[in-house]
């Protein structure tokens, strides 16, 4: 494992309007390019979060994923966040996960939030996603996942540096400020119980339903301490993770060994 640099982008995404928010993240991700190895934009950032899918939904191979794709190119960094998804007919909140050479993974968000009827409008995956990038593994989530540790659970993995299924959790987010409160804890939670690093990269501003949004992106070490903070305004801001300090505290505090084993079985 290397050291990896990631660079948080906090911004106000304009509400049903995919042209602006190209415009206006892409200025933004710009702000990092030659400093970072990975760049987090928010959950839904080209059309923020909306039950209205015959306005947001993107195709993938439509205008939204081939701009992704070019400006990952030109920023020389892998590139996440979430977007609106139709495919086969049916929408899905799908995480993309491009790379500098124009290859791509995906997640398909598990958990949609019933409390805004998510779960009536979107498709809903199954699989969870872990990738590489400078040796570590990362296990990229959206959202109410976050509030899922069972399918968050970080398992031991013998033949990885490390020993575990994952080295970092990120999520991205589209949570309000009223319930800001438990997106601060559960990502320090999910950081300290999976003996990992987390990043949370959530939007500000008002969105179009008039929920506002307090930001809160945060990157946390294993011990749950924060590595940098933001607030409640757009904000672009670089952590790098040092691999000898994650490795160190599983080595002495291991316990991965003591913890009870399950099967996740998919609804």
């Amino acid at each position: 494992m290397q050291a990896l640099t990631v660079t948080l982008v906090q911004g106000a995404t304009r509400w049903h309007d995919a042209p602006a928010n190209r415009d206006y993240y892409g200025g933004l991700v710009r702000r990092a390019a030659g400093q970072s190895d990975l760049i987090v934009l928010p959950e839904t950032f080209l059309s923020g979060f909306s039950n209205d899918t015959g306005v947001s939904a993107e195709v993938m191979d439509g205008e939204g994923v081939t701009w992704l794709r070019a400006l990952a190119a030109e920023v020389g960094a892998v590139i996440c966040g979430s977007l609106a998804i139709r495919e086969g007919g049916t929408v899905f909140n799908r995480l993309l996960w491009m790379r500098p050479d124009g290859t791509h993974e995906q997640y398909d968000k598990r958990h949609l939030f019933r409390m805004a009827g998510e779960h009536t409008r979107y498709g809903g995956g199954d699989e969870r996603l872990i990738v590489e990038l400078n040796g570590w593994r990362i296990l990229p989530q959206v959202c109410y996942d976050l509030r899922f540790p069972v399918w968050l659970r970080n398992r031991r993995r013998e033949q990885a540096e490390g020993g575990m299924d994952y080295d970092l959790a990120l999520f991205v987010a589209n949570w309000p400020a009223p319930r800001r409160q438990p997106w601060r804890t559960l990502l320090r939670a999910r950081a300290i119980e999976n003996l990992c690093c987390v990043v949370g990269v959530n939007r500000v501003g008002v969105d179009g339903n008039d929920l506002p949004y307090a930001g809160d992106s945060v990157a946390i070490d294993p011990v749950g301490e924060p590595l940098l903070e933001l607030g409640a305004q757009e904000q672009v801001a670089t952590v790098r993770f040092d691999p000898a300090a994650l490795l160190a505290h599983r080595e002495r505090f291991p316990a991965w060994m003591d913890a009870d084993d399950f099967t996740l079985v998919n609804k």
